[in-house]
């Protein structure tokens, strides 16, 4: 059994800067030295809001060396190697170990519709070939497939499964979960409106798109609910809910490419299918950004 979390508190579900020539790395190098100078307890790169599904392979495999080798071991990196395609996957989760990952999120295979025997068997068939331990990821809205809280059970066990990030707004199959799992895999919100009551049934933290943007205070909600100030980490809850709100308004990762262009980060580029975010959802988010205090002007 793996005998400590990969990481406690927020991790950032990175976005990945990108312009009409490619990965723009020395925004993306800039955005991972301010995450961690802020306090974020961990780095995900390439995932869902990192677009890692619009990368080329080697795009992917560029974006992940890049990373790893300019986070250098200062918080935990979790690579996003998940694919429908099992060879693929393995392939890059292989890889994402040799360069220095510290965790690897895969995501249900999507499209497919696998069977929950088909996710035991591809789990742990995966989990067996690596080195670094596996987040399983499941986003049943994006993927088609939900992993049952039995499965998790059945899974629990593995010695290279080490958690799940659960972005399934069913809290009732996430309780149960908990209940089955018993503590065996460390259990980490995927929705940013559900951070209070996840950690409220042990979980350890959250993979965030909110934290894109409050690296600082993302991680200080965690944490004050594990130091017991649930009523302060709940208030932080509270406060941001009008923005996790506007940054789901659309599909992610568009809100959250638009936000981190006005906070002057990257450039509002996205690739096909994705679009920029419609302009009544941007003017909506922008007023709450400014009440919040997040843009002056």
């Amino acid at each position: 059994m793996i005998d400590k979390p990969l990481f406690i508190g927020a991790g950032t579900a990175l976005i990945t800067p990108t312009t009409p020539a490619g990965v723009d790395y020395e925004a993306l190098g800039r955005l991972i030295d301010w995450q961690i100078d802020e306090g974020i307890d961990a780095l995900v790169i390439a995932g869902t809001t990192g677009e890692g599904k619009t990368l080329s392979i080697a795009e992917h495999k560029e974006v992940l060396r890049y990373s790893a080798e300019r986070i250098a071991g200062r918080v935990p990196m979790i690579a996003g190697t998940g694919s429908n395609e099992m060879t693929v996957s393995l392939s890059m989760s292989k890889y994402a170990c040799e360069i220095g990952a510290d965790g690897l999120l895969i995501v249900t295979p999507y499209y497919i519709k696998a069977t929950q025997n088909g996710l035991v068997k591809m789990y742990s068939e995966l989990a067996d070939a690596v080195t670094k331990p596996l987040i399983l990821y499941n986003v049943p809205s994006r993927t088609g497939v939900n992993i049952e809280p039995a499965t998790y059970a059945r899974l629990a066990d593995h010695p290279n499964i080490a958690g799940i990030k659960e972005a399934n707004s069913d809290i009732s199959k996430i309780v149960t979960t908990a209940q089955l799992t018993h503590g065996r895999l460390d259990i980490y919100s995927g929705n940013d409106d559900q951070v209070i009551p996840i950690l409220s049934v042990g979980g350890k933290g959250v993979i965030s798109v909110l934290s894109n943007l409050l690296p600082k205070e993302t991680s200080r909600m965690c944490h004050l609910y594990f130091e017991g100030k649930t009523a302060e980490a709940a208030a932080l809850q509270f406060k941001y809910l009008p923005l996790i709100h506007a940054l789901f308004s659309e599909v992610n990762p568009i809100p959250v490419k638009a936000a981190m262009h006005a906070l002057g980060w990257c450039e509002n580029f996205l690739r096909m299918p994705l679009t920029p975010m419609e302009e009544d959802h941007k003017a909506a988010m922008l007023g709450i950004m400014r009440e919040l205090g997040l843009l002056k002007e």
